[in-house]
């Protein structure tokens, strides 16, 4: 049997990402960013953005990410999209709202267009829970940029593009030696 499994030794260099950034709550979503572009980085990503592997798209807020995340995987033009944002309960219904679409339309574009999409979209009840998870004690950053590279060298495998980990299963079939048919 095969096994496919995405890896992070790979030649990152053909590799291309667009990372959906919300603004509201910036606090956050800046630390995010940074976390994310340190990971990108340590793993051969030029993250430049005037270079050619990360595009950065800035949206006003959390809610508007899966739309403009739906149209960048349809555009065919990455192996991975990132999300980055921050929505923050309150003391009304909203953030319930808010969070349950924004889950939702991040996997629907991901499912509709077979591109990986990574929900690094903070849900947290306070200010103080975001800061946290954005960099006071880990960015969270940084694991969704390491998602989004083991999720587009798994992808690139699956269809073909990249070797498996086990190089003589990932050969035609007929090309495989067969003992039982062997003179």
């Amino acid at each position: 049997m095969t096994i496919f499994e995405g890896t992070f030794a790979q030649d990152s260099s053909a590799l291309r990402f667009a990372i959906v950034i919300g603004r509201f709550n910036d606090l956050v979503t800046d630390k995010l960013l940074s976390g994310c572009q340190d990971c990108l980085k340590r793993h051969g990503i030029d993250v430049n953005p005037h270079g050619t592997q990360v595009d950065y798209v800035w949206v006003p807020g959390s809610f508007e990410v899966p739309l403009v995340s739906r149209q960048l995987a349809l555009s065919g033009n990455y192996d991975a999209i990132i999300c980055l944002g921050a929505i923050i309960r309150g003391n009304t219904p909203h953030f319930d709202y808010v969070a349950a679409e924004v889950a939702k339309g991040v996997a629907a574009a991901a499912f509709q267009t077979g591109t990986p999409v990574v929900f690094g979209i903070l849900t947290t009840d306070t200010m103080q829970q975001a800061l946290e998870r954005a960099g006071i004690k880990s960015n969270l950053g940084w694991n969704y940029a390491l998602n989004a590279l083991e999720m587009a060298s798994l992808i690139g495998q699956l269809r073909g593009e990249l070797p498996a980990n086990n190089a003589q299963a990932a050969l035609p079939v007929s090309q495989l030696k067969n003992p039982m048919l062997s003179e």
